[in-house]
């Protein structure tokens, strides 16, 4: 009994590697080679291939074990791991998430709290995120939602430049709600703030453009000037 649960949690998956088979671990009786520049070799028996793997230094990876017969690569494969980790560790740093941020304003806010607030939305923006802006209302202040579309429409107003209403103003019991959308694409505002990054290391490292420059400048050869003439002229 205990066999045959152990094999059918092989059969699930349980310990099955998601790793290709490599070299001595393939089991079959021939495979589809294929080279180590991409090229196809063709149906060799398996003692070829491991024989070919040898002579090149490389390892015969089994690549499409589904076919029939299957199909099998020289590589390094060790190389090969490294670089499709460094691949997917470089596509996961670019990789965009869709992020909504959230604002919170009363309708009478203050003018210095309004420059504030609006301040950390222009900041969300500039990176790429929405902003979900909401008012709250309380008390008497529920008889006025004049106030709160105004104030929404005063801040999209004012950040015009940098997002666009996704979701108009609209009353959800208590609060008032708009979506700010930002007209730049969130891999688009990680690539400038990485540009922006190196450029501040760049210049704390004293390598700005007009640094440059003048070390150019500073370096290159002086130009030959023109000697003066000792002849004097003759007497009439």
């Amino acid at each position: 009994m205990a066999v045959r649960q152990a094999a059918a949690w092989c059969y699930r998956g349980g310990s099955i590697s998601a790793e290709p088979r490599i070299n001595d671990r393939i089991r079959v009786p021939e495979v589809r080679l294929v080279g180590p520049s991409g090229e196809q070799v063709g149906i060799v028996p398996l003692a070829k291939a491991l024989e070919l793997a040898q002579e090149y230094d490389l390892d015969l990876v089994e690549v499409a074990a589904t076919a029939r017969p299957p199909v099998c690569k020289l590589m390094d494969y060790g190389k090969f791991k490294y670089e499709s980790a460094m691949k997917a560790r470089e596509a996961r740093k670019n990789q965009a998430h869709t992020v909504i941020k959230e604002m919170k304003l009363r309708p009478k806010i203050d003018p210095h709290d309004y420059d504030t607030k609006k301040g950390h939305v222009v900041r969300f923006l500039k990176q790429g995120d929405k902003v979900k802006i909401t008012i709250m209302f309380r008390g008497r202040e529920q008889s006025r939602p004049e106030l709160g579309f105004r104030l929404l429409q005063r801040l999209a107003s004012d950040v015009e430049e940098l997002g666009f209403i996704e979701s108009n103003p609209k009353q959800d019991g208590r609060n008032m709600i708009m979506v700010l959308g930002p007209h730049k694409k969130k891999t688009e505002a990680m690539a400038e703030a990485r540009e922006a990054q190196a450029a501040r290391k760049a210049e704390r490292q004293g390598y700005t453009p007009d640094a440059e420059a003048a070390e150019e400048a500073a370096e290159a050869p002086a130009e030959a000037q023109p000697e003066a003439s000792t002849d004097t002229p003759s007497e009439a």
